[in-house]
């Protein structure tokens, strides 16, 4: 059977020492700021994203008066599904109109921390799309934004979350 040295006197100021205490304070750092620093880098990364494919909300008039609706696309965003990403099986405008939501809404609950662990997943699903169909040398990146959605799909939200706070009231 193999044991696990023991660590040195906490007064040791050797390297040995000074190792030890490092992996100390790093293993104290607390799941709820790691999860929070998590959700908030991912839900910046497709927030901004999702950002390039919308042109602002559209204005309509009706009966003189000005009503605010949803976001419209930009104009080179569904070429931009058409011509370079193309991907299979959807239309462009559909394709364009979806990843233009899910990097609208899955970034906001994420950062609530609502429903996280399903946002997650969705976004580790496009993450994969992009990944396999449109930019496959990408891998460095894509590989970074998969391992912060697989951390908060198998560690959830952390304490500092709305998912946290109905666990808690109606457990």
């Amino acid at each position: 059977m193999t044991t696990l040295p023991t660590p040195p006197d906490v007064h040791d100021s050797g390297v040995s020492g000074l190792t030890w205490r490092f992996i100390h304070l790093a293993e104290s750092l607390p799941n709820s700021v790691l999860a929070f620093v998590a959700r908030f880098s991912i839900a910046a990364v497709f927030w901004k994203s999702g950002q390039t494919k919308i042109q602002g909300f559209a204005l309509d008039i009706v009966n003189g008066e000005r009503i605010w609706g949803w976001p419209r696309l930009s104009d080179s965003v569904v070429d931009l599904f058409r011509d370079e990403y193309q991907l299979p099986l959807l239309p462009p405008e559909l394709a364009a109109m979806l990843a233009a939501t899910a990097e609208h809404v899955f970034p906001v609950l994420i950062l609530l921390g609502l429903a996280t662990r399903l946002s997650a997943v969705a976004l580790l699903g496009m993450t994969l799309t992009i990944q396999l169909l449109v930019y496959p040398d990408a891998y460095p990146t894509h590989g970074t934004w998969a391992a912060v959605l697989l951390y908060l799909t198998a560690h959830g939200p952390g304490q500092l979350s709305v998912d946290h706070w109905i666990t808690r009231r109606y457990r």
